[in-house]
């Protein structure tokens, strides 16, 4: 039985540039950015890119006893009790693995919105929709007003949308939303139906229902045109319009709306804390937590996470095993662990993301 499993890279193709400091954290000689700006970490899902059919991407790899890669899903198929869990009401199944990203934008995303988990239910035959949440790592050092679009701040109507969409009158659509500032550490959570759009110079870690669904709304960034098909969900824009939610979220309203105030649930004497940044009561997606350490941090859980190590180094063990962590580790820990450790001697700080509740 293993106790942590590490994520080798998983580099994603996407219809925008990004991914310098993905390539300095790999250690790369000349990092540069590219059309690979993501990392999928613990993906059961493969990327869907128009035009890239025949390649097989997306889906989290692992190393085997032999030093060669397999695929991450294939291991948690082997026992799925003890990877992600049963319990008397509930049962664990590969779509209830979030999808987990690295994500490093040299450029503004397209502005895009995705579908709630209702709407891909009813009208995409899809058990996911694609709510998303996002946890700000780091800002690159020539970007002095980093920001995230968020929402309708001043709502078109539905016709007015389809006409700029269709005339691609992107200043005008850029004119519905008022740019949210955002700096290393904060916390968004990206419901279902909010259109939204990326600020170029941020690092962050992604987490999100495991689809790949969504409605591009803007079909050029930086002399990339998005294909036809990957624009609508290879849909018609009737149906794409089906999934905004068009209520404005007033200046006023946005952090009560996106912005997420962590919660501790564990404070000791020690500097050990560990909160809740996302849970239950803002959405049934995912849970996200995060741990900060300092010496010996002795901890209990139900089920399986998907761990980050976003600042320091120091150690796991459970179970009598024991496995050192560094910097930028990506790892997954089965729900058959219940009890474990970290430890670190000059301070670690990890981002846990579990599973949320069952449909």
């Amino acid at each position: 039985m293993h106790n942590l499993i590490k994520f080798t890279a998983n580099r994603v193709w996407r219809t925008y540039q990004g991914g310098k400091l993905l390539d300095q954290m790999a250690g790369k000689e000349i990092p540069e950015d590219s059309s690979f700006p993501e990392d999928w970490i613990g993906s059961t899902v493969e990327a869907k890119n128009i035009g890239r059919e025949e390649i097989t991407e997306g889906l989290a790899m692992i190393l085997d006893a032999n030093g060669e890669e397999y695929p991450f899903r294939e291991l948690v198929k082997q026992d799925m009790e003890y990877n992600l869990g049963a319990s008397a009401d509930a049962f664990h199944n590969l779509d209830d693995i979030p999808l987990v990203k690295y994500l490093d934008s040299a450029t503004r995303l397209h502005f895009q919105a995705h579908p709630t988990r209702e709407f891909a239910q009813e009208r995409l035959n899809s058990p996911r929709g694609k709510t998303e949440a996002y946890v700000i790592l780091d800002i690159r050092e020539d970007v002095t007003e980093p920001y995230i679009y968020a929402g309708f701040q001043r709502s078109p109507s539905r016709e007015q949308l389809k006409e700029w969409i269709e005339a691609q009158d992107i200043d005008s659509i850029e004119q519905c939303f008022d740019r949210i500032p955002v700096k290393p550490g904060d916390v968004f959570l990206l419901p279902g139906g909010r259109p939204h759009a990326l600020g170029e110079g941020i690092l962050m870690l992604e987490i999100m229902e495991p689809s790949d669904l969504a409605v591009r709304f803007e079909f050029e960034r930086c002399g990339y045109v998005i294909p036809e098909k990957a624009r609508f969900m290879d849909r018609g824009i009737e149906t794409a319009l089906d999934v905004f939610n068009f209520d404005p979220v007033p200046p006023e309203k946005i952090d009560d709306e996106f912005r997420c105030q962590p919660t501790f649930l564990i404070q000791e004497p020690t500097g050990n804390s560990l909160e809740e940044l996302i849970g239950p009561a803002l959405t049934p997606c995912f849970t996200v937590k995060r741990a900060i350490v300092q010496g010996n941090f002795n901890r209990q859980k139900e089920t399986f996470f998907i761990g980050v190590v976003t600042q320091g180094s120091g150690c796991f063990r459970a179970n009598g095993e024991e496995t050192q962590l560094k910097q930028w580790d990506r790892f997954f820990i089965p729900a058959g662990v219940t009890d474990f450790e970290y430890e670190s001697i000059d301070g670690m700080t990890l981002l846990e993301c579990y599973p949320g509740s069952k449909i």
